[in-house]
């Protein structure tokens, strides 16, 4: 057996990186790409005289470097070319057979590369072809904890976050809805939305995929997608379908009925998420085969979410009692604080590797939410002489939503400009757009996650480029920043010709009516009249209308506490 053969015939991945001086971005055929520090030169590149070799091999996660293998002669250019990097995984119960084999796995690398600087282009091309897809433990710890943030992202940081908003009498269905939500979304994405989203055939290639892995037919323990497996990445995507059609729920709060937000997402995860998720990080998806970018989901989740729930908002009208009353702000708070850490997940995890990407995107993160939330704070001084705790956790989500598609393809500075504009546009929309022109927009999901995600996603062009400190090398500023609004704008545009419809339909299931009657909005609650049960009881002795009750809660008699 050749050295060639040897190399071949061991569990290693043969690939070459193309060389690169600094950390670029390397599109592939999704819109979340990869990050690499690039020092190689290309498969089949005939080599300098004098070439290091550099194999690097990777056992139950611990890293081994035969550091150089150098022919004589000195050139002027010393290309490094990596030859191999292989992980095998071995059982933790024979770590004295795995010992071994990682001495006899890197001996035949070591061989094969030797080899490998001696022998013709071709040969060397024949061996960068052979790649096996390998699961890198790294990469798979950190994307179940990134999976596991998200998830808590939803329940229970956008509950909370959402029910301590609303009125006391109202808190309860907001926790259910968004509780429903996560179940019926799972069930969903099980059934048919990670086939859609993710698979590479169906009637509409580039737009949506087909059926071939309903049910998650041929996820299997040895699938892989990238290092990780498949079914991991099937339960990841899942928890961004579940938060998706959630954050629309602070749109229609206190006035549409259970089944009518069940039915409306359920159809609008059909006719705008699957779809948009497929385009945008889906094999061979429109958007990113015409460059789009979208990290984590400025365009997938924040635009469509946004728009979708604005639509929403205007179709039912305003609620009969539009005064912002919070029944539990130290409920929101904690929200908002589950909600920051689970963003780590949400961003940081769309890196898909445990890495240097992961931890710029974590840093970005912290520094847009950070930043959005002091401009919000400094804008509430400025007009009512007073710091808002309301104002400053909408403030830091605001800087979360439009960080959310440039996180990984920004530096600190970058994240810095993103949190100053979020803070300022945000907050505009939410606060003075939305008196102007009347609509209950009634958590500012338009105002927050949809102009946050459109802001985001059209300036990841200039927060990206290389001046700012940003990775997009691959385009200028003003060509990424042309493609990425086109893709906004078509988002938007779409989603609210898509929700309006999916609003009309719901209608039609719901028996013609979207919203509660005007007796239960503004007399019971939703709660009571959804659920019949309530966040809030009453103590031993009192009674609704009561003294007993009016004395102790401070509200007249009558009133539904």
């Amino acid at each position: 057996m050749s050295p060639c053969s040897i190399v071949r015939a061991a569990p290693a991945a043969v690939v070459a990186r193309p060389s690169a001086s600094f950390r670029a971005i390397k599109k592939g055929s999704a819109a979340r790409p990869t990050l690499a520090s690039a020092r190689a030169v290309l498969p089949g590149a005939a080599l300098a005289k004098r070439a290091t070799i550099a194999v690097k091999t990777r056992a139950a996660s611990k890293d081994f470097d035969l550091h150089r293998v150098a022919p004589s002669a000195t050139p002027a250019d010393e290309p490094a070319l990596v030859v191999a990097d292989a992980e095998a995984t071995a059982s933790s119960s024979n770590e004295a057979a795995t010992a071994i084999g990682k001495k006899v796995l890197t001996a035949a690398l070591l061989v094969g590369a030797t080899s490998a600087a001696f022998s013709p282009a071709p040969a060397l091309a024949a061996a960068a072809k052979v790649v096996v897809p390998v699961i890198n433990q790294a990469d798979t710890a950190w994307i179940l904890i990134s999976t596991a943030l998200v998830l808590f992202m939803t329940i229970p940081g956008l509950s909370a976050f959402y029910a301590g908003i609303v009125k006391r009498k109202n808190m309860l269905s907001v926790l259910m809805q968004c509780f429903s939500l996560t179940c019926v979304m799972s069930v969903l994405w099980y059934a048919v939305g990670y086939s859609l989203s993710f698979s590479s055939g169906g009637a509409f290639p580039g737009v949506l995929g087909g059926l071939d892995k309903v049910f998650l037919a041929g996820v299997t323990k040895a699938a892989v997608w990238e290092t990780i497996p498949e079914a991991l990445w099937a339960l990841y995507q899942m928890t961004f379908a579940i938060i998706t059609p959630a954050l629309m729920v602070g749109s229609f709060v206190e006035r549409m009925k259970f089944n009518a937000v069940m039915w409306y997402c359920v159809l609008w995860m059909f006719a705008v998420y699957f779809p948009a998720c497929h385009m945008v990080w889906g094999p061979n998806g429109a958007m990113a085969a015409a460059g789009v970018l979208d990290f984590a989901g400025g365009i997938v989740v924040h635009i469509t979410a946004g728009i979708g729930a604005l639509v929403g908002a205007m179709t039912l009208g305003p609620r009969k009692e539009n005064k912002m009353i919070a029944g539990n702000l130290v409920l929101t708070v904690l929200g908002t604080g589950m909600l920051w850490v689970g963003w780590y997940g949400f961003n940081g995890g769309s890196a898909l590797a445990a890495g240097a990407d992961a931890a710029f995107a974590c840093l970005a993160t912290q520094i847009a939410a950070a930043t959005a939330a002091m401009t919000w704070c400094a804008q509430d001084i400025a007009e009512n002489g007073k710091a808002s705790m309301l104002g400053i956790a909408t403030g830091s989500i605001a800087g979360l939503a439009t960080v959310t598609p440039c996180a990984g393809f920004v530096g600190p500075l970058g994240a810095l400009f993103l949190g100053l504009v979020a803070g300022v546009v945000c907050r505009y929309f939410s606060l003075v757009l939305k008196e102007k022109y009347g609509y209950d927009d009634s958590l500012d999901v338009f105002g927050v996650h949809g102009v946050g995600g459109f802001v985001g996603t059209c300036l990841l062009g200039i927060a990206a480029s290389p001046a700012l400190g940003g990775f997009n090398v691959e385009t200028t500023a003003m060509a990424q920043t042309v493609i990425q609004c086109t893709a906004a704008v078509a988002t938007a545009a779409y989603t609210a010709m898509a929700s309006f419809v999916c609003l009309k339909i719901t209608a039609a299931i719901c028996g013609g009516e979207l919203r509660v009657p005007e007796g239960a909005e503004q007399g019971e609650g939703l709660d009571m009249w959804c659920h019949g049960e309530s966040c809030y009881t009453l103590s031993e002795g009192e009674t609704v209308g009561g003294a007993a009750a009016a004395a102790t809660t401070g509200q007249p008699a009558g009133a539904v506490v």
